[in-house]
């Protein structure tokens, strides 16, 4: 809102990435202690990564969706466990894990969106774009609120 705010007539995508497994959300870990309990959670399951991105532009024009995607990770291994949370790769990731990294050799199998685990579904949003006739220069330029 502080972007669309300050940029009044311009187009703003605003978009959130939660991790969610068992009906508990998995949120950005605050330790490494956290990260380890998440990621042992996650271990041998599946879960879902839900992202809700919205659409705002000139003329009051407002669209928003949701996509989920389901991930299987393998059973992770006491090493592999320790080896990832000492790189702390897990820093401000929803579930303490980033598929675009180490973590990638943890999933075995992905049902929907890669890019929607890595944080945006782009084709979904490519789609909104051109339904509206976005283009990326309509976005102002800016911190991400």
């Amino acid at each position: 809102t502080k972007i669309a705010v300050a940029s009044p007539g311009a187009w703003v995508l605003a978009a959130d990435t939660v991790v969610e497994h068992g009906g508990v959300t998995l949120g950005k870990p605050a330790d490494a202690a956290e990260a380890r309990h998440m990621l042992e959670t996650l271990s041998g399951q599946v879960h879902r990564v839900t992202t809700a991105v919205a659409l705002a532009g000139p003329g009051e024009v407002e669209e928003s969706f949701v996509v989920t995607t389901e991930v299987q990770v393998r059973d992770i291994a006491e090493a592999e466990l320790l080896g990832y949370l000492e790189a702390e790769e897990w820093r401000g990731k929803a579930g303490g894990y980033a598929i675009q990294g180490m973590a990638a050799a943890f999933v075995r199998e992905i049902r929907g969106s890669v890019t929607n685990v890595i944080g945006l579904p782009l084709a979904e949003v490519l789609a909104l774009m051109e339904r509206h006739q976005v283009a990326a220069a309509d976005f102002p330029r800016g911190t991400p609120a």
